[in-house]
């Protein structure tokens, strides 16, 4: 009698034990988790989190592999990642869709994390040299909206299975996707001082930041940079004609054509008035002038319809100049306002040949300004 209930008694100290050492370790589990959610929060900016993604994170909790995949169909992401002179490469496990049905299909209407192996390993973690035996999927919602997937990957088959739990892990994506969405808001706002309301481009003072920024790199690189100056054809007119709300059409059509034509890595900005400006990086001289013909025969085979009878023609004209790398030698600030003055010369090059065509002027020769 007493050897059953000595039994009785060992078996219940062992379920105590086991369900406090149970506690001990959600305890413990718990904790973490809401360090690395104190983590997410207290980043200022994109870059800190994906910083604290990509490298906090992951080890704090010993993962394999993590990446992000986002969805940016318009490439705003991608271009505030730019305009914060982020290079994509630095993170390779950030991924980028720009069809929103992706996602939709991976995770289903009821947008449930996905646990396992047979997961799109591909899609998920891109090419990685060691691909995860095991995956972790959890969709990135906002205001009901699907922007992201945050993806974990183990390379032990069990470490991730359709039976894990996963409430701590819901959470803190909760928390990463608001912060997320609130860095991306917060880079939005402060690019608002650097736009130009009325054609959605970049402005001067955000130009001459670049400019900097670019010459500093291509001297770096050793490879060239490339500028364009655009201005359009007897704008004054379209303004005395028609009337200043058609002159912001004109400039608004001109900015989104001159937008479509361009690569992401290039940067525009409204230079003044009906001034245009481009930076072409990696670019020599005649690429450069290839991608300025082609912005220029786009101008002139558009035609902005003011009415079925009345549709208007605008050209534009271009000059060109670029920083190869042997000028290394010289100034940089020098450099960068040396190569804009030679692209405005060149523009002057185009208007006095009779406008509507691209010129172009190395800047071993002297700068002319009209």
């Amino acid at each position: 009698m007493h050897c059953v209930a000595d039994n009785d008694a060992d078996r219940l100290r062992r379920q105590l034990n086991y369900f406090v050492d149970n506690a001990r370790d959600n305890e413990r589990k718990q904790r973490r988790f809401q360090e690395q959610e104190l983590q997410f929060i207290k980043t200022t900016g994109l870059e800190a989190l994906l910083e604290t993604f990509f490298v906090d994170f992951r080890q704090r909790f010993n993962h394999d592999t993590v990446s992000l995949l986002l969805l940016d169909p318009d490439y705003e992401v991608r271009r505030i990642l730019e305009n914060l002179g982020i290079e994509l490469q630095r993170y390779p496990e950030l991924h980028f869709s720009d069809d929103p049905d992706t996602l939709k299909t991976l995770f289903g209407h009821r947008l449930r994390p996905l646990l396992g192996k047979a997961l799109p390993r591909a899609q998920l973690f891109g090419g990685s040299a060691r691909p995860p035996a095991s995956m972790a999927a959890f969709p990135l919602i906002r205001n009901a909206r699907l922007i992201g997937s945050f993806n974990i990957g183990s390379l032990k088959a069990r470490r991730y299975t359709k039976n894990s739990a996963t409430d701590f892990l819901k959470r803190l994506v909760e928390i990463f996707a608001v912060c997320f969405e609130n860095a991306i808001n917060n880079e939005k706002v402060k690019l608002l001082g650097l736009l130009d309301p009325l054609t959605g481009v970049h402005n001067r003072r955000y130009f001459d930041q670049r400019l900097a920024e670019e010459v500093s790199q291509s001297l770096r690189q050793q490879k060239p940079l490339s500028c364009l100056f655009l201005d359009i054809d007897h704008f004054k007119k379209f303004n005395d004609n028609y009337g200043h709300q058609i002159g912001d059409r004109v400039l608004q059509t001109v900015a989104s054509i001159i937008k479509s034509q361009m690569r992401l890595s290039d940067v525009l900005g409204r230079f003044g008035g009906e001034e245009f400006s481009i930076l072409l990086t990696n670019t020599a001289q005649k690429e450069a002038l290839e991608i300025a013909e082609r912005i220029r025969q786009s101008i002139e085979a558009h035609q902005l319809e003011l009415d079925a009878q009345s549709p208007l023609h605008i050209t534009l004209s271009a000059g060109c100049s670029t920083l190869e790398a042997p000028q290394a030698s010289q100034e940089q600030t020098d450099l960068g306002d040396q190569l804009v003055a030679t692209a405005d010369a060149a523009l002057y090059a185009s208007k006095e040949a009779g406008r509507n065509r691209v010129s172009f002027r190395p800047m071993t020769e002297q700068s002319k300004s009209d």
